[in-house]
């Protein structure tokens, strides 16, 4: 039997793991890691900086996510450590991963395909009247759905509805 030594982890890579399971405030069912909020830990010896990028400026959920991220790190003797909020370049729904999009799918939220970037700028002005994009329920596969709202419980969010099951689902609008 031969006996491979492994590094311990390094106290960035055990601040991942413990950020991945912090989950986000208006979503439990993905963590803040996997929204793509945390872009980066850096070790500073004696702290450790987590960098947030809010998925946008105003939203309510900013203060208790840096608290929970913080507390998460506490708690598992990661501390001391600080967050620091950048908001330059702004969060984009291409950084969800790819377990965040099933997760959403699975929580009944419809994911948000990628953002066109035909200009390079992942900024995109929908005229009056354009057409909602079209989704297939989350709950049961039905094509057979229609937007209710442009705003679900959060302005990131649509409200859907499906025509099949009755029921309604939200949408998480690519930005």
């Amino acid at each position: 039997m031969v006996t491979v030594a492994v590094a311990p982890a390094t106290r960035v890579e055990r601040a991942w793991q413990v950020l991945d399971g912090v989950l986000d405030p208006e979503v439990p069912a993905v963590s803040v890691c996997e929204l793509g909020i945390v872009r980066d830990v850096i070790d500073h010896g004696g702290e450790i900086e987590i960098v947030l990028t809010p998925t946008y400026s105003g939203c309510p959920a900013t203060e208790m996510i840096e608290q929970s991220v913080l507390e998460a790190l506490r708690a598992q003797g990661l501390g001391p450590a600080r967050a620091t909020l950048r908001r330059a370049p702004a969060w984009t729904t291409d950084w969800i991963t790819e377990e965040g999009r099933r997760k959403l799918l699975a929580y009944g939220i419809v994911p948000p395909g990628p953002v066109a970037t035909d200009v390079g700028v992942p900024v995109r002005f929908m005229p009056r009247g354009a057409r909602a994009p079209h989704l297939a329920c989350p709950r049961c596969g039905s094509d057979d759905t229609e937007r209710v709202s442009q705003f679900g419980s959060t302005a990131c969010k649509a409200l859907y509805r499906c025509r099949a099951c009755r029921e309604p689902f939200e949408y998480f609008k690519p930005i």
